[in-house]
């Protein structure tokens, strides 16, 4: 009698990873297409199921609890020198328009401890703890932007006192600005005239509904500008932005709707309820904004998205052939006049994180093979004449970079393997013998003639 067997079960796990990882050449061309899109999905998916964004969000819902009020009093002191210190609470309202009728009560209260904050009163040690205060929230929000781009370097002191007098300064300014001319061009006469004409006014009713999520899109495309200590490009930070506006708005819907029928919470906090949902809007906002600022990383840096890893550890092989390729990029840019290349430059030519990327740069400034220019962002050129410099010193300092010589003399080794070592160096010495990092440029820049040459 013959067997029924089940029918067999797709691999999800594994069709995902052929998705995802496999040679291109492989894959349809249309799977060719979605890749890059759903390994940005997979990375985001990552770092969210890491835990690393979450506790990222935490500790910023944390700052910003302590430094809220600090941060309105100064704003509320900017804007009063220019007369729309009013505005303050109908913007408030409007950011905490999730919470339902418990936004009126936070704002009043906020609205209320800013009014008490008499900067007279409180002396120039309050001042000072006020401003503290201010601006341990905007270096707090630049540590974690700086982590999303893998900056390991905070700001000079002295950038870092300008950038945050400037968002302090101008920021409000400039959201009031923005807030106050899409108003007035809701109540000019000619737009009233125009949105009594069909269909123009349903174009205007339709534009109006967009202005909430282009003025969010503005906010966070200035953030991701301005705030991480590297340079952010325009397109992926609106790309981060839209993304992360859309999620902001989505998000609030929901939240309301949840507000609506949360009334069993306040009878279980009692009067704490509107604080607790506060700081889960809080944390909720905060995590929709580093989605977006991982988003806006990814597009600027595609290389990241080419490992299943958050970070890539390169093996010894991988590190000295990526030394190689970047010497030999920069001693090519020198033979062809061109300027010397910026460490992105550098991350996009060879494929490589940019974090990988500035470890190997730093083990070549530190063998002086390269010196970076005095320009910003500074280049890479060669630091000695290219035709002077052999090949095989740049992979011996590849090789030992870190080593602790007295460490690596007293450490007792058997004869057998001092003799493999011993054969291993002589057959590197044989393979390079006196190639010069010149012979590298030339040889690779045959290889890129090759092709139009047998055309």
């Amino acid at each position: 009698m013959a067997t029924l067997r089940p029918p067999s079960v797709p691999d999800v796990a594994g069709l995902w990873e052929q998705l995802l990882w496999a040679d291109p050449a492989s894959l349809p061309h249309w799977q060719q297409q979605v890749r890059p899109a759903l390994r940005l999905f997979h990375a985001l998916g990552r770092d969210l199921i890491s835990g690393r964004l979450s506790l990222e969000a935490m500790s910023l819902v944390y700052t910003t609890l302590l430094s809220l009020v600090p941060l309105l009093a100064v704003s509320f002191s900017v804007l009063k020198g220019f007369g729309v210190h009013n505005q303050l609470e109908p913007l408030l309202l409007q950011t905490l328009h999730p919470l339902g009728a418990g936004a009126q009560e936070i704002a009043e209260r906020l609205i209320g401890y800013v009014d008490n904050t008499n900067v007279r009163v409180l002396g120039a040690v309050g001042l000072a703890v006020l401003l503290y205060s201010v601006i341990a929230l905007i270096s707090k929000i630049e540590q974690v932007f700086n982590m999303t781009w893998r900056i390991d370097k905070p700001r000079p002191l002295a950038e870092r006192f300008s950038r945050y007098l400037s968002v302090l300064l101008v920021g409000p300014v400039l959201l009031f600005s923005a807030i106050a001319t899409s108003a007035s061009l809701r109540s000019a006469a000619l737009v009233e005239r125009l949105a009594s004409i069909e269909p123009l006014g349903f174009l205007l009713q339709s534009a109006e509904r967009l202005v909430p999520y282009a003025l969010i899109t503005m906010a966070f495309t200035f953030v991701y500008s301005f705030v991480p200590n590297t340079r952010v490009r325009l397109v992926p930070a609106l790309v981060g932005a839209s993304v992360g506006g859309l999620l902001w708005l989505a998000a609030g819907n929901l939240f309301a709707q949840f507000m609506a029928g949360s009334t069993r919470y306040a009878a279980i906090y009692s009067g704490l309820a509107i604080l607790i949902l506060f700081m889960i809007w809080v944390y909720i906002a905060w995590l929709i904004v580093l989605i977006g600022a991982n988003i806006a990383f990814y597009v600027q840096y595609p290389e990241y998205l080419a490992s299943p890893e958050r970070d890539v550890r390169l093996s010894n092989r991988l590190r000295e052939r990526v030394a190689l390729q970047l010497m030999q990029r920069i001693v090519q840019r020198h033979f062809a006049g061109i300027e010397g290349a910026t460490e992105d430059d550098l991350a996009h030519a060879v494929g490589m994180p940019l974090a990988n990327v500035r470890r190997l740069v730093g083990m070549l400034l530190d063998g002086g093979f390269v010196v970076p220019t005095a320009t910003d962002p500074p280049r890479l050129v060669p630091a000695r004449a290219p035709e002077q410099v052999r090949v095989h010193d740049l992979m011996r300092h590849v090789r030992c970079f870190g080593e602790d010589a007295v460490a690596a003399a007293a450490l007792p080794v058997a004869a057998s393997i001092a003799r493999i070592e011993q054969h291993m160096q002589q057959s590197l010495d044989a393979a390079f013998g006196e190639m010069t990092l010149k012979d590298l440029a030339v040889e690779a820049a045959l290889e890129d003639q090759a092709p139009g040459d047998t055309a």
